[in-house]
């Protein structure tokens, strides 16, 4: 989880590598409508979003077994939606400085979320709370750093 520009896709992949599972990227899950609406510049609404996470959530249960999506998740609400159908998520939050991740976002080709939404992101963005489960780590690590980062945690939980 994280902003747009966070690295969600890279690490995710590698994650994902990592332990043998799928991996799919959630912004594939986007009605176009939403897309359209970001290339506008314009930030979704949680209105816009529930559908989404619906169909984000979906593929979850469907995994359960193992996989892993990267997906925004920015607010705690996002993140129980995606637990209703997936009990025993866990979360790994990509955390670095907005001037970092608005460049990152700024050199993506042909992607349809403008570097300018990245603030509109950190605006709503909830951190993870205590009782949830999950990690945040920064991302001015290696994606191989992250990875074992994350792998760490999840065998000591």
């Amino acid at each position: 989880m994280g902003v747009t520009g966070s690295g969600k896709s890279t690490v995710g992949a590698a994650l994902a590598r990592r332990l043998g599972v799928p991996f799919a990227d959630a912004d594939a899950f986007h009605p176009q409508a939403n897309i359209a609406k970001m290339a506008a510049g314009t930030p979704l609404t949680d209105d816009d979003r529930y559908p989404w996470l619906e169909a984000v959530g979906q593929w979850l249960a469907d995994h359960e077994d193992g996989g892993v999506i990267s997906c925004s998740a920015l607010k705690r609400a996002y993140r129980d939606r995606l637990r209703s159908h997936c009990p025993r998520i866990e979360f790994l939050h990509l955390t670095g400085p907005p001037e970092l991740i608005a460049s990152r976002q700024g050199a993506r080709p042909n992607h349809f979320m403008p570097a300018a939404l990245v603030k509109s992101q950190f605006d709503i963005l909830e951190p993870l709370a205590p009782a949830e489960h999950g990690i945040a780590l920064d991302i001015e690590t290696s994606v191989d750093s992250i990875v074992e980062r994350f792998m760490n945690y999840l065998s000591s939980s």
